[in-house]
């Protein structure tokens, strides 16, 4: 595992936010009706993994705000192959960092600083700045 003390964000988003993502996923997912195996299948990730995720027993540490959840439900009804969830995903990705929800989750790991400027770019507003 990476040096929690000196984390990159891809870190914080490959530990934390997007397996939150994935369980949001997987219970919208099962709430239009999916089966396990199929969600699993569409998600790649073991049967396993979605029961843990309906059971909270996996990733539970990160909440989202209901503008994340929005768009986690609207991508659940997007999702019906593996190309599409790539898709989703990565912008589900880019919205939970255009929202704060990763620099927030870095800050509290990693030992970066309150200013810091990590995870935007120079021409972007500070995703910090940015909440909700």
């Amino acid at each position: 595992m990476a040096n929690l003390k000196f984390m990159q964000p891809q870190e914080v988003e490959v530990l934390l936010v997007l397996p939150a993502i994935r369980r949001e996923l997987a219970i919208e997912m099962k709430n239009l009706g999916l089966e396990q195996k199929k969600i699993a299948e569409l998600l790649s990730v073991t049967e396993a993994a979605v029961s843990q995720y309906m059971k909270s027993k996996r990733a539970v540490k990160i909440k989202f705000s209901q503008k994340a959840l929005s768009a986690i439900k609207k991508s659940a009804k997007k999702i019906k192959d593996k190309q599409m969830m790539l898709s989703e995903t990565q912008a589900l990705l880019k919205l939970m960092k255009q929202l704060g929800i990763t620099c927030h989750s870095h800050k509290e790991l990693a030992d970066v600083s309150r200013k810091c400027i990590t995870c935007f770019s120079s021409e972007e507003e500070s995703c910090c700045e940015n909440k909700n």
